[in-house]
């Protein structure tokens, strides 16, 4: 008889912390760069339009983790209206020697780290290291994520400023709350830790503030982080100063758009799948109108990270991490909770 563990939202919220999960995702973005680690085609299915839509993301990590799996993960925007959460699906996780089961997994809270992990490391490898502003484009779960790991990453960061596309309202929400949030569900994971936990508690003591005028804010920002479902580009390329680091998080699926496609002319262009992101990432649409090819992308973050590939070139480089999200970051980070689950044996065991 074979068994598997089940991993619910608060226990894997119990085992996992965003400074790990950082290490992990750059860990899976090596493996790829080294040919270790492979992606299976995609499956996306749109419900509604801008409403509610679904994706199966998949593939296999090889070296010392070994596993293969998938998830598969819808958003339904208004299910906060019926107290349900935005973000519900599962991930699956089995062995790579033996196609045995390992885990079955909530996705919710493991997409947020992974997520929020991935942008934190397209700033800490393309962002400048004086980096002071931060601009978050989208209020909604997945800013807390990126706000908490840029803020582990970039050591220079003063102020974070706000802007929400949809609702000024959910921008000024995040403002008052953030803090306490970070502290809360980030910064107390590292209280074990008394020199981590001082020097990340000054970092996330900075000033946050709603971007009145969004023109402006892109304007002072040293890093932009994009994280909504936009179809309509938010960001204007005359808007964007010399020295820019643009991470692109929402542009996940085909017509998506978050930022001005001429902005991709100027700037040194990575991602973190280069077959997805000319398919459904930000590089999309300037590909679509020919403003740039596939081959104008410079290589994925892996290849950064390993060191083949230089990221910033000058200090007025304006970079862009398209980050479409794929299932390595998943897979990592299921197992390093199954792994963390089994030591102090949480979750439950279930027999097919």
């Amino acid at each position: 008889m074979i068994s598997f563990r089940v991993l619910n939202e608060e226990t894997i919220k119990e085992l996992l912390d965003i400074k790990s999960i950082i290490q992990a995702v750059e860990q899976a973005y090596i493996l790829k760069n080294s040919n270790q680690a492979s992606l299976f085609p995609i499956i996306t299915h749109v419900f509604e339009p801008d409403k509610a839509d679904m994706d199966i993301k998949s593939g296999q990590l090889k070296g010392n983790v070994n596993v293969f799996g998938l998830k598969i993960v819808s958003w339904f925007g208004e299910n906060t209206k019926k107290n349900l959460p935005p973000l519900i699906g599962a991930i699956m996780v089995f062995d790579s020697q033996t196609g045995v089961p390992l885990g079955i997994l909530s996705a919710e809270h493991i997409t947020g780290l992974r997520t929020g992990a991935a942008g934190g490391i397209g700033a800490k490898y393309l962002a400048r290291k004086d980096s002071e502003n931060l601009l978050m484009i989208g209020a909604g779960r997945q800013a807390l994520f990126q706000v908490a790991a840029a803020l582990i990453t970039l050591k220079n960061i003063k102020k974070v400023t706000v802007y929400d596309p949809i609702s000024n309202e959910m921008a000024v929400d995040f403002c008052n709350k953030i803090k306490a949030r970070l502290k809360n569900d980030f910064l107390s994971k590292y209280k074990g830790d008394k020199d981590y936990y001082g020097m990340l508690a000054k970092r996330y003591d900075i000033t946050f503030e709603v971007a009145d005028d969004i023109k402006k804010a892109v304007a002072e920002a040293d890093v932009i982080v994009t994280a909504t479902p936009s179809r309509k580009p938010i960001i204007k390329k005359e808007w964007v100063k010399k020295g820019t680091h643009i991470t692109c998080i929402g542009s996940d699926m085909e017509g998506k758009q978050e930022i001005d496609e001429n902005i991709f002319s100027i700037a040194r262009v990575f991602a973190d799948d280069i077959n997805q992101v000319v398919k459904v990432g930000e590089a999309e649409m300037p590909i679509k109108k020919g403003i740039i090819t596939k081959e104008d992308i410079v290589a994925e973050i892996g290849s950064v990270i390993s060191g083949k590939v230089a990221g910033r070139v000058s200090e007025e480089d304006i970079t862009i991490f398209d980050s479409t999200g794929i299932a390595l970051q998943d897979l990592v980070t299921a197992n390093l909770a199954l792994t963390a689950a089994k030591e102090k044996d949480l979750g439950k065991i279930v027999e097919l």
